[in-house]
């Protein structure tokens, strides 16, 4: 009896997501802390040793600032903010490796750490795609059903099919772009526009960077907060791709069709050019 493979690729997934989720957590950690703690003593310092802020003083606290942020060490706050390497973090860190979406905000900065983010994405990437690709078939077979439930005897096809587009593509646009950013405004405090700025952003796998859920160090998120948003990513980024490829399809079409009405076009001017004029001389060249 052949054993479907797509459940093997799903809990593949899962089991990869979280291996990475456990990796990136037992080697960033640790170093994060190291990291924060030194930033601390270096506030601590400045506040102690410099009463009258001076330039030099100004451009070293500066570097003591951004060194802390490429560390991925939020200055804001105090010593109590949330790990960036708890499990929750680590989890949609390891989605934003495997996913491409690198926001930039984040990234190892131990030797041991980037190494294996390295190897890590090296067979994450393929997995994902491989995922996605079979995410993208389930939903297409979806498609199909709705179609032959739709389609009724007399009824175009073209129409049809036309209805069932229709319908993907509103319910994914609902589904994936309108609601998320209500919740993302309301836990993380943007405007809607910010957060319909995330979530295509996010879900092109764009990843600027500038928007980042689950980084404000002056709100509490609930520790899967981060881990649902990295399971909307997969699953909005398959609805995505095939709107994409829809896209693409769309556009192939209208420019193969613009294509063949040119090529049309000139040889009938070609051909009326040939009628309208005298035959020239032909100029034998030896």
């Amino acid at each position: 009896q052949q054993i479907s493979w797509t459940p093997l690729l799903v809990l593949g997934y899962l089991f990869y997501l979280l291996l990475g989720a456990m990796v990136f957590q037992l080697l960033e950690k640790q170093a994060e802390t190291h990291f924060r703690d030194q930033f601390q003593l270096e506030k601590l310092k400045f506040l102690q040793n410099y009463t009258c802020l001076d330039r030099q003083a100004l451009e070293q606290f500066v570097q003591v600032l951004m060194e802390a942020w490429e560390k991925g060490v939020n200055p804001e706050g105090n010593s109590t903010n949330p790990s960036n390497w708890d499990f929750s973090n680590s989890f949609f860190f390891a989605g934003t490796v495997v996913t491409t979406i690198g926001y930039g905000n984040l990234s190892p900065s131990t030797v041991a750490g980037q190494i294996f983010c390295v190897f890590y994405a090296l067979f994450g990437v393929p997995l994902n795609l491989a995922f996605l690709n079979q995410l993208g078939k389930a939903l297409n077979a979806h498609l199909l059903t709705l179609e032959r439930w739709v389609q009724k005897p007399g009824r175009a096809q073209v129409q049809c099919q036309f209805t069932i587009l229709a319908i993907f593509l509103t319910s994914g646009t609902l589904f994936f772009l309108v609601f998320p950013p209500l919740v993302f405004s309301y836990v993380e405090g943007w405007s809607y526009g910010e957060g319909f700025y995330f979530t295509f952003i996010t879900l092109s796998t764009i990843g600027f960077g500038d928007y980042v859920v689950g980084t404000n160090p002056n709100k509490h998120y609930i520790p899967v907060y981060r881990s649902l948003t990295a399971i909307w990513i997969v699953f909005g980024l398959a609805w995505l791709a095939l709107v994409f490829n829809v896209g693409a399809d769309l556009m192939e079409r209208y420019l193969q069709l613009k294509w063949h009405k040119s090529d049309l076009s000139l040889a009938e001017g070609d051909t009326t050019k040939l009628e309208d004029e005298p035959e020239q001389p032909r100029i034998h060249i030896p």
